[in-house]
């Protein structure tokens, strides 16, 4: 979202608030935990805190914070199937890989109809505020095409769905608190100084694509940045770049100074 807002375009930083009291079936082979809604409001307002430090809400492309809350909780059971569950073909439903790999295991209903609230979302969100482009994780391809499906379907308008690869550990294996060894944005769960050391020891052979993942720094700088890790890799001089700015970006200038002198220290 922060890069193509500083392409031009006007993010909608979409919140969970409904969605999050169901869960994603995706990258799980038994149900999840049903949280309650106390819960779930209090990690929107965190996620919405984390998510401003990224993006601008002023000027001609401010970014907006939106939360599928706002629609999906007005809206009876009986209109949602009629309105909603109506577009959704079933065996379109059951031939996605996530939910075909679930139903050995075992799939609720619940976690199944994750993609019609989705889907719903972009639905709600081309309606109310023009968007056309909706992105996510290629784990959630399918859940990104509902989308757009339904939005055909309804209006006749097409629209577009962009996904990104997951990031990988040098394992195959995905960062995230599904797979464990999870990097947290909240400060209370990985702190700032924590934060800061985590990307000071990635490995040399991940240092080049996690510069090109997540720094905002020129092509030419991190291409110079690649070249003088290359020639002297102990003196980290790409894991370093990568700290400070990450740091920064996530936890401020300060405290970004004080992981360094504390990491000095040590």
């Amino acid at each position: 979202m922060r890069r193509l807002q500083l392409a031009g375009h006007k993010p909608l930083a979409l919140v969970g608030g409904a969605t999050g009291l169901i869960g994603d079936p995706s990258g799980r082979s038994t149900e999840r935990q049903l949280n309650s809604t106390e819960i779930v409001a209090e990690w929107v307002n965190r996620i919405q805190d984390q998510v401003s430090r990224f993006l601008s809400f002023e000027g001609e492309n401010a970014a907006r914070m939106v939360n599928n809350l706002d629609w999906a909780d007005p809206m009876s059971a009986i209109n949602f199937l009629r309105d909603v569950g109506t577009h959704f073909p079933v065996n379109k439903m059951l031939a996605r890989e996530v939910v075909a790999s679930r139903l050995e295991t075992g799939l609720s209903f619940t976690e199944f109809s994750y993609q019609l609230l989705q889907g719903m979302d972009f639905l709600e969100l081309h309606r109310r505020f023009g968007c056309v482009l909706q992105g996510g994780g290629s784990d959630q391809w399918g859940n990104l095409t509902a989308g757009t499906d339904l939005i055909r379907r309804v209006t006749g308008n097409h629209v577009h769905a962009i996904s990104t690869p997951l990031l990988t550990k040098p394992d195959g294996t995905k960062y995230g608190k599904t797979a464990g060894g999870a990097i947290w944005l909240d400060p209370e769960l990985t702190s700032p100084d924590a934060f800061f050391q985590y990307w000071i020891n990635v490995g040399d052979n991940e240092v080049s694509k996690l510069l090109r993942t997540f720094s905002f720094k020129p092509r030419e700088e991190i291409e110079d940045l690649e070249k003088r890790s290359a020639a002297r890799p102990e003196a980290r001089i790409g894991q370093l770049a990568l700290a400070e700015e990450l740091t920064t970006l996530v936890h401020g200038a300060q405290k970004m100074e004080k992981a360094i002198a504390a990491s000095q220290r040590c």
